[in-house]
Formats: structure tokens, sequence, C-alpha cells
């Protein structure tokens, strides 16, 4: 049964999924990692690809930017075609100042400026979106074991790429800082868009979910990768992911 979104029939995605945001760098890891790739998808070009990462099946589902996107094709991958392990790998723009351009990022929580967990619960309690721990031990492990240094903490999800809160909100927070000086002093790493989502949408329906990023600029220090490098550059990302999702 394939979707408005998803022309996989059922039993073309494996239970076991990462998730790129870019059409093209789900492309690029079907086709340099995984053995046997046939692609399910290419409705809207957002690809996706099923194949074998050390005999085991994998698919690689692209989801286009923001959570609006993402959350279509997750929740289609949950409910329709019953994924059970998901592991976002894609970028993320720096905040602190121990993070460089490349680095690693696993987000053990996602902070977020979005209004999906009001929507949610309704205002009745800010419910922490989570990784999952089983899933973020190994994929710490994992790293260890392949010598790839990570970091490990608290992202924001934010609903907006280009944005005006100074304009909006005003430039500073009653106690001096920035707002982005206050996050980084509460001990957020990065920004990116999609990681609440898949945290939120995982609790919900009780499946294992990691989001893995690799920073791609560097919002304080004004850094940035290339497109080219951010569609083929992230190696290390996507080793730990893979070894992570496919590990019993």
């Amino acid at each position: 049964m394939s979707t408005p979104h998803n022309s996989a029939e059922i039993g073309d995605i494996a239970e076991r999924v990462l998730l790129p945001g870019d059409p093209l760098r789900a492309k690029f890891i079907a086709e340099n990692f995984l053995t046997n790739v046939k692609q399910y998808n290419s409705i809207r070009n957002i690809f996706g690809f099923t194949g074998k990462y050390k005999g085991v099946p994998v698919s690689i589902q692209s989801t286009g930017i923001g959570i609006p996107s993402f959350s279509v094709y997750v929740h289609e991958l949950i409910h329709v075609y019953g994924a059970k392990k998901l592991i976002r790998t894609g970028t993320c723009g720096g905040m602190h100042d121990s993070l460089k351009l490349r680095d690693v990022l696993i987000a053990q929580g996602s902070s977020t400026d979005s209004s999906i967990v009001h929507q949610t619960f309704g205002g009745a309690i800010n419910f922490s979106l989570l990784a999952d721990f089983d899933l973020l031990s190994k994929a710490v492990n994992n790293a260890k074991k392949l010598n790839i240094p990570v970091k490990v903490g608290n992202v924001i999800c934010t609903d907006t790429f280009y944005n005006d809160y100074s304009d909006a909100n005003g430039t500073f927070t009653s106690n001096g800082l920035t707002l982005d000086e206050k996050m980084i002093r509460y001990g957020i790493l990065a920004v990116e868009m999609e990681s609440a989502a898949l945290y939120l949408l995982a609790a919900a329906a009780q499946v294992q979910a990691l989001a893995i990023f690799t920073v791609s600029d560097h919002i304080i220090r004004k850094e940035h990768a290339t497109a080219e490098e951010r569609e083929k550059d992230f190696s290390d990302m996507i080793k730990i992911a893979l070894d992570t999702v496919v590990e019993e």
C-alpha cells in the first residue's frame, strides 16, 4: 500500500531507517554504504532506498527540511510501513564554542520553539523530548569503537531557518544575555529543525529514535561547510548511525 507521498509497497521499507533530509544525501548513503540497493520512492524527488548493511536490511528515507515535511514521512514510516528504529542523520548549526565544523553531535534531548508539544498536550505539561537510551548508548559505544569523537547533549529544534527574533522579542533577556547566549549557558549545543518531531512521534508510537548530526555551520563564529560537503563529506556520522541501527 503506497501513500500520497511514498510509492513504496508494504515490505519495501525495512524496520531500520536512516533519515537524512537531503534526497541527494540519501542517494549517496545508499550507493556508498549499502549493498543490493533498491530505490522505492521518488515522489516529489524525496528519494527512498532499501539495501543491506552488514547483511541487515536498512532503508534510507529522505525527509526534506523542517518539522512539517519530516513529520509526514516519519508518521508514514511508522504507522504504514512498520519502522521500529529510526535515526536522523542530518546537519546542524553549532552554537557552543566547543563545537567545530564536521564534529559529530548526538542529541540526547531536543528543546524546541515549535508548538508541536503544546498541540499534543494542550499546555498541560511541557513534555521532555528525549532520545531512546538504548540507541543513544549504542551510538556512543560505536563511536568509541570507530575512534570517532562525539559530543552528546541538548539541541534546539527550531521552526524557522531565517528569523527576526532579536527584532521581535528584543535583543536581550532580563539578565542581560542575548537569547543565543542564554541557550548556550543552559547547555544548548546546536540548532537544527527536525529532532523534536522525531522524538515526539517516536514516543507516541513507542518506537526507538535517535538524532545524530554533523556540524555543517557554526552560527556564532559564522563558519560554513560547502553544499557538496553537506551532501557527501559526513561519513563519520553515517558510519555511527549504520552500526547503531543494525545492532541488536
